[in-house]
């Protein structure tokens, strides 16, 4: 597979003297890379996982004082609440978000919690908020019972979730919540979309009463770019190909593809494969690409072209800077009033996971 973008300037230079740095600081650093990042930066990567894995090994770090973690705001945000009081977070690419993260606000998820109240029992709904979210929706969910999800795990946060209540309000993401119900067996009226620019989420009382799963109305641009014609058109041009797919896809796109999983079931199964086999994947380009190098004696080609602009806004050089002036970077730190909380949901998410 092609490069999906042009090689940056002096990536090799950079990458050398990142790996100088590293090696002068020891054990005292540990950086963290997301799948999603560039090849070159993933390269640099102590650890190279999922949100879930990293954020795991942010709160498993023993030795390392400086973390710095390669990825989008609320990674970084949740690993500095994981972390150690005496250890400290850096974020190469502050201006790195998430326009999902952004698509739920703390006034309009309260708003949406009190009208919930007004209809149904809220002691018997449990919040779940995405990874991709700020923190004070985090933090939400901690002062309320709930729990922190990725998409390596949904399942067995709906196990946590109705263990302790009747119904999840599951934001701000609406397909990996839709696909997951799915997946738990629930259908039909089971689950309904809430919409937080209309009163009550713009459904009746008997529809909330009788949901088990309430969805947020929001979605990730990078995974609804990919649809059912795509696949189709992968297997017409591919004899035998494989298709997986990320379930922040629609529910039809995932209902056509052979398997759904995180970033990391994907990577497993692309390291698995035989040499010759073949798979079309819909994520984000820059994993794809990376799984293709790394997999020359395979097939592993993407649906579509889908990049996230804001993964890709940290470079090699942005990590070189950031690490060449440790000293005077400044350290991500959570709000002291939502820090409690959201390690709470954080917590309760690890825990659930093992």
């Amino acid at each position: 597979m092609p490069s999906p973008i042009r090689v940056e300037e002096n990536e090799a230079e950079n990458i050398a003297r990142i790996q100088e740095i590293k090696a002068e600081r020891g054990d005292s650093l540990i950086i963290l890379a997301h799948h999603y990042q560039r090849l070159g930066v993933h390269q640099c990567g102590d650890v190279v996982g999922d949100s879930y894995h990293l954020c795991k090994a942010a709160a498993h770090t023993e030795k390392a004082r400086d973390i710095v973690f390669c990825g989008v705001r609320f990674m970084v945000t949740s690993a500095a609440v994981l972390c150690r009081d005496d250890q400290l977070v850096y974020h190469p690419d502050r201006n790195a978000g998430c326009p999902m993260a952004d698509m739920a606000n703390l006034p309009q998820v309260r708003t949406s919690w009190k009208e919930l109240g007004e209809v149904t029992p809220t002691a018997k709904v449990v919040p779940v908020v995405y990874m991709n979210s700020d923190l004070d929706l985090k933090a939400f969910c901690g002062e309320h019972g709930g729990i922190v999800c990725t998409s390596s795990n949904a399942g067995k946060v709906f196990d946590w979730c109705f263990d302790r209540g009747e119904k999840i309000f599951f934001f701000p993401d609406e397909h990996l919540g839709r696909n997951t119900a799915n997946k738990y067996g629930f259908k039909g009226k089971d689950i309904v979309l809430w919409d937080p620019k209309q009163a009550y989420g713009g459904l009746s009382a008997a529809q909330i009463q009788r949901a088990k799963v309430i969805l947020w109305k929001g979605y990730c641009h990078v995974h609804t770019r990919f649809s059912v014609e795509m696949i189709e058109k992968a297997r017409a041009e591919h004899d035998g190909i494989k298709v997986i797919v990320h379930p922040e896809c629609t529910e039809e796109t995932v209902a056509a593809a052979d398997y759904s999983g995180s970033t990391g079931f994907i990577q497993d199964y692309v390291q698995k494969m035989q040499p010759g086999d073949k798979v079309a994947i819909g994520t984000e380009v820059n994993m794809i690409h990376r799984l293709s190098v790394e997999n020359p004696d395979k097939l592993v080609i993407p649906l579509v072209r889908s990049l996230c602009p804001n993964m890709f806004k940290i470079s090699t050089g942005d990590l070189r800077d950031c690490l060449e002036n440790l000293d005077t970077w400044e350290p991500v730190k959570p709000d002291a009033g939502e820090k409690h909380y959201a390690k709470l949901a954080l917590d309760n998410m690890l825990n659930c996971a093992g």
